[in-house]
């Protein structure tokens, strides 16, 4: 993927972020809705900065392509979780913002797997 596309795919999010935040009071928890909302803005901006130090990034060809996957999985991962945790009133792995919602034990599950999985990308990436 060429910087143009990652900075691109980090636009497209950021998008994505903004078009959250117009349906923010029609999720079942709406804090969880602003949480989703700020996460697409700040990753989609994050991939911007991504792409453009992209070419300055010096490791070797597989590790770099290990990375932009970790990348794009991990802060399109965070907004969609988030939206998905907005949507269904879950609050296991995000208890602040979650306080006095809950979602079946399978939506729990769903977005507990799925946050872990993010956190250990965007710590790799």
């Amino acid at each position: 993927m060429t910087p143009g596309k990652l900075k691109m795919s980090g636009m497209i999010l950021f998008l994505l972020g903004l078009l959250t935040g117009l349906s923010i009071m029609l999720f079942k928890n709406p804090r969880m809705g602003l949480a989703a909302h700020l996460k697409a803005i700040l990753n989609g901006i994050f991939l911007v900065v991504a792409g453009i130090i992209w070419d300055e990034i010096k490791i070797s060809a597989s590790l770099k392509m290990f990375c932009l996957v970790s990348l794009l999985y991990g802060t399109y991962a965070n907004w969609l979780f988030t939206l998905l945790s907005a949507i269904w009133g879950t609050s296991k792995m995000t208890p602040l913002s979650g306080s006095g919602y809950s979602g079946s034990n399978i939506q729990e599950s769903i977005i507990s797997a799925g946050l872990i999985t993010v956190a250990l990308t965007m710590i790799f990436s």
